[in-house]
């Protein structure tokens, strides 16, 4: 087996016992990312010489510290290019930023530093985080790698990508309405939205700030508890951060779920579901009651609206966000312009992608003057119901399972002229954002085109645990988790 081919914890448990060296690992998936970046397309910079650099330095770490050094030190990983850093450019996939660098790294950045991690680069994404399929990226559209020429998803469609593609032990991505849970799905990884606060947004670059949290992309279960437990925790530098002890998550990998009652919401599984994910997910649910789950119906009777909400209250905040790219202070800049405000109007116009522009322009309408208490106002009472009906459906359940999207992965360009039906592509994740509960998406099936097919499980606040507990009794009777994609 080739070094890059590993788990995390296996790539770590391998470096404790001096069986390979950081340095022998990075330089595998170096050569695995050269191998395969062609087809895979999930990197927008990539730092060799860097990510060697540190690599010697965990070997020196692990000689020197031993155990202490922690399951992370000297595991090469990536970052989706949202998250700013001072080592390479921070896009967000757009031309507004195409030549920013960050004057400091994103408290995420310094967690995975501290650690010992090595930082391989930043992946692509749809610009701004506002897509479904990174297709609106500004540079390059990340593939499948289960099948070149569809989707990997998006927003954090080369977090997902790269990590299917072995060409990182783990990712990050951010979530705002989905952006991590639906590429995890499409490229067949377990992917964790935490719950808001859980994890700092300190150096997130902003989309829709009630709604955007961090999270990881990772090959298996156990991997993504070692990564929650190195990212999440209590940071002053981002008011939203709540102060609470950070657990052990792996802890929480348990077989069996003996006294856990499973809600299946009804609302997740009607009209528009393709059959085969049906099929998929249902059998998942199978697995969870022979793993020892009490299964009930739940009804979220208010998820008939989230979508309109989500596409009210993100653009309005994203039109707040992006504001600051005026050309002015950093970013494009128009030169060619006459006068202040033909400067203003040539740099966004030229800056930004026409699905920003699109986002931009609902949310600042939303927002106007005689129209806010119609939309924006509106909305949030709206997501305070949403709020509720999940508050209601935890009382009688310890988490829910639900689809993650409606369809197993399509072409890329097939749905690109069709913004409604991309929007739609996320129903089944957006009230989670809304809510501010834990979400995560876990391998459960392939359809009969060999794509991969997720199974969504969300809990109450900060009770991320009972998720990955749950989806690590799937992961295990599934038997799906080391089954890798075809990319010679």
């Amino acid at each position: 087996m080739e070094h890059y081919s590993l788990t995390l914890h296996e790539a770590s448990r391998l470096l404790g016992a001096g069986e390979v060296s950081s340095v022998a690992l990075t330089e595998s998936v170096l050569a695995r990312i050269d191998a395969v970046e062609p087809k895979v397309q999930a990197y927008l910079a990539l730092d060799r010489e860097g990510a060697l650099r540190q690599a010697e330095q965990a070997d020196i770490r692990r000689k020197t510290g031993g155990h202490a050094a922690g399951p992370l030190c000297g595991i090469p990983l990536a970052i989706k290019d949202v998250l700013c850093t001072t080592s390479m450019p921070t896009t967000c996939g757009s031309r507004m930023l195409e030549h920013f660098v960050a004057p400091y790294d994103a408290t995420v950045v310094t967690k995975l530093a501290r650690a010992g991690s090595v930082l391989l680069g930043k992946l692509a994404m749809d610009e701004f985080a506002m897509g479904s399929t990174s297709e609106n990226c500004a540079f390059k559209v990340p593939h499948n790698p289960w099948k070149k020429g569809y989707v990997a998803g998006g927003s954090s469609g080369g977090s997902a990508a790269a990590v299917a593609a072995d060409q990182c032990f783990a990712s990050l991505g951010s979530d705002t309405g989905g952006s991590i849970r639906q590429p995890a799905s499409l490229c067949g990884t377990v992917g964790m939205k935490p719950t808001y606060g859980r994890v700092s947004r300190y150096g997130l670059v902003a989309f829709a700030s009630s709604l955007d949290q961090v999270g990881p992309l990772t090959k298996d279960v156990r991997d993504c508890a070692l990564m929650m437990k190195a990212i999440c925790g209590h940071d002053p530098l981002d008011s939203t951060s709540i102060n609470l002890l950070v657990p052990d998550f792996a802890t929480a990998l348990q077989d069996g779920l003996q006294g856990v009652r499973i809600g299946i919401p009804k609302e997740y599984f009607g009209q528009g579901l393709d059959p085969e994910v049906d099929r998929a997910v249902r059998n998942g649910i199978s697995m969870l009651k022979e793993a020892g789950a009490e299964i009930v119906e739940v009804t979220l009777p208010h998820t008939d609206y989230c979508v309109a909400v989500y596409y009210l209250i993100a653009p309005a905040e994203a039109s707040s966000n992006l504001a600051r790219f005026d050309g002015v202070r950093y970013g494009y800049r128009d030169r060619t312009a006459g006068s202040l405000i033909e400067m203003y109007n040539r740099s966004r116009s030229h800056g930004f992608g026409d699905e920003v522009k699109r986002r931009i322009l609902i949310g600042t309408y939303a927002l106007s003057s005689g129209y806010y208490d119609a939309f924006y106002k509106k909305a949030s009472q709206v997501r305070t119901l949403i709020k509720e009906d999940f508050a209601r459906a935890f009382a009688t359940c310890d988490l829910m399972v639900s689809p993650v999207t409606p369809t197993p992965a399509w072409k890329i360009g097939d749905k690109a002229d069709d913004p409604l039906a991309l929007y739609l592509s996320d129903i089944l994740t957006l009230s989670a954002n809304l809510a501010g509960i834990p979400g995560m998406s876990v391998p459960c099936g392939f359809s009969s085109q060999g794509l991969p097919i997720g199974m969504q499980l969300q809990a109450a606040h900060f009770n991320e645990e009972i998720l990955l507990r749950a989806a690590y009794n799937l992961e295990q009777r599934a038997g799906i988790a080391g089954k890798k994609p075809d990319l010679v």
